[in-house]
């Protein structure tokens, strides 16, 4: 999410943040078929925006007829920024992934300040997602139509990380914007290798690359000349790195951005990245050597672009990371006297402070406050593809809320996700945002003791989905056989790509049915945690979950205050001890 720029340096920090303008938003993970343990391409995306509310865009597809026009809409802001020809065309696109099983999600870097407006120019970040989900079914057609769209009507945005997947692969794409020194786009996007996963979350990440090697690796032919032109490379073709020629690194882009993707390996690597060398050999380091980068402490100790992870992934697994604060790293926010009393892994704006002459900087993890929605997408390949393509989505604050499997080829989204349903000025009391936003801030107030509770009922919705999906997909598929024995002409492989109304219908269904019960369940979820934990109390409960009460009608007994951290005590002891120690 781009609604603001990332700045290069501390100072500007502190002065941006004066503003109350957030600096970093964003996280994706990105795991190919051979890394993940059902053989689909996923990618994970938080879209975090102090100003963005959380809904799950949906946009039927459609032939278009000749002459037609599609409005560009900057996604930050609403504003109209033009129109173009329309596809004759379109393909049904639900959030960030389409029923061809195209996913499509992003991260900002800003880069290099001078090349961030180009004079004219209509195609913004967001517009090039939506676009290339409604007109493309490969990868590959996304990043040719992303560059053939930026240099016919020149590119409105900073610079962009882009994860791209279809059934078979999985592109990471780097990318920022001529400036008024040209039209259009310099880029580079690399295939990670089967087997491996990437992550990005703020600052660009492909440094060298190879220039000869198509079918992994595809670039802009003056991606290296317009860095000369502009001053920023002067050595050899081969020793060109984009990130450090259109994104150099600071402190921020390193202790604000590339932490997150480093703590993402380091959960899913369990500590221990294996990689490809420059020979193509195969090593392992500990993540621990990489992490004062992570720190902002030391640029040299730069970690790889694609990991082996050390296990199969599943969605829970990617689900997990997306709901991390840096637990069990030198950057666990759950640990300094910032967490408050009750552990707390949530610092509010803005992010940096002074002390006399020093300037801090909290920690920016990837689950965090401000998120209005995010997902985790797969492309299944051995499904027809309205039925392969699902997208886990939830809002707000990941480690506090659900999510719940929809299908690419649903008709319409759930209520509770649908556009509309509220915004950021209007409260819907159907809005899975404001919902789930009203738990978190329960949780916010007593983290340590309502945390657990909120992510207990969200694991467990999440794992009864997986069983869901599977006898959802078997229906879908059973549907489909019938089909094609009624029509024998069409057959499946016609249908791959348009499935039967009965079989959209039913995806529907079972998509919108889930969605409102978790719905339901998330809105008693909110009233059990204030009859539990008001004013800092906690009910106990018996092992079916009733109440405990004293045995006199509906009067509890058993409860319990558990008062603060033994690290806040100590620091309260510190600051006003004299007053409130207890004299004998």
């Amino acid at each position: 999410m781009s609604t603001f720029k990332k700045i290069s340096s501390i100072a500007a920090a502190a002065a941006l943040f004066a503003c109350t303008v957030e600096m970093f938003a964003c996280s994706n993970v990105l795991v190919t078929r051979g890394a993940s343990a059902d053989g689909s391409n996923m990618i994970s995306y938080a879209a975090d925006s102090h100003a963005l509310f959380g809904e799950l865009y949906h946009l039927e597809g459609q032939v278009w007829g000749r002459g037609s026009a599609r409005n560009v809409v900057d996604w930050d802001s609403n504003k109209p920024l033009g129109a173009i020809p329309q596809a004759a065309r379109t393909y049904t696109r639900t959030g960030n992934i389409n029923e061809r099983q195209l996913i499509i999600a992003e991260t900002t870097y800003g880069g290099r300040e001078e090349l961030w407006h180009q004079d004219g120019a209509i195609m913004d970040y967001g517009s090039l997602i939506y676009i290339a989900l409604e007109r493309c079914s490969t990868a590959r057609e996304a990043i040719r139509l992303i560059a053939d769209l930026t240099s016919r009507y020149g590119y409105y945005s900073e610079g962009e990380s882009f994860s791209i997947a279809d059934k078979d692969e999985v592109w990471v794409m780097d990318l920022i914007g001529k400036g008024n020194f040209g039209k259009g786009i310099v880029y580079v996007a690399r295939r990670v290798p089967d087997g491996y996963i990437c992550a990005h979350a703020n600052q660009a990440r492909i440094t060298t690359f190879p220039l000869d090697k198509p079918q992994e690796c595809i670039y802009s032919p003056d991606v290296i000349s317009f860095a000369r032109e502009r001053g920023y490379f002067s050595g050899s073709d081969s020793e060109f790195s984009f990130a450090d020629a259109y994104a150099p690194l600071d402190f921020t882009a390193m202790r604000g951005c590339e932490a997150r993707a480093w703590s993402a390996f380091n959960i899913l690597c369990d500590g221990q990245f294996t990689f490809l060398d420059e020979n193509g050999a195969e090593v392992t380091r500990p993540a621990m050597d990489y992490v004062e980068y992570a720190l902002g402490h030391d640029k040299s100790k730069r970690f790889p672009l694609f990991v082996k992870p050390s296990r199969k992934l599943t969605v829970a697994d990617v689900a997990k990371v997306m709901r991390d604060h840096y637990e069990g790293t030198p950057m666990d926010m759950t640990t300094d006297i910032g967490a408050g009393g009750n552990r707390l892994p949530y610092r509010w704006r803005p992010m940096t402070f002074k002390v006399g002459d020093k300037t801090y900087m909290n920690e920016r993890a990837i689950a965090t406050q401000q998120t209005a929605f995010w997902f985790v997408a797969q492309s299944r390949p051995e499904l027809p593809d309205p039925v392969g393509a699902v997208i886990w989505f939830g809002c707000d604050d990941a480690a506090t809320s659900y999510l719940t499997p929809i299908y690419a080829a649903v008709r319409q989204a759930p209520l509770s996700f649908r556009e509309g349903n509220g915004d950021m000025l209007t409260y819907s009391p159907t809005s899975a945002f404001w919902m789930c936003n009203r738990v978190a801030n329960a949780c916010y107030k007593a983290y340590d003791l309502m945390a657990p509770t909120v992510q207990a009922k969200a694991l467990a919705w999440e794992a009864s989905c997986v069983d869901s999906l599977a006898r959802w997909d078997a229906e879908a598929l059973a549907m489909y056989d019938e089909f094609v024995k009624k029509h024998p002409v069409r057959g499946r492989k016609a249908l791959a790509y348009s499935a039967p109304e009965c079989v959209r219908d039913y995806l529907t269904q079972v998509s919108l049915a889930a969605a409102d019960e978790i719905f339901r369940q998330w809105t008693n979820l909110e009233i059990f945690l204030l009859l539990k934990f008001v004013d800092g109390n906690v009910k106990a409960q018996n092992p079916d979950g009733t109440w405990v009460t004293n045995g006199y009608g509906n009067m509890p007994a058993k409860i319990s205050q558990p008062g603060y951290s033994e690290k806040w005590k100590e620091a309260v002891a510190r600051d006003n001890g004299d007053i409130l120690e207890v004299k004998k």
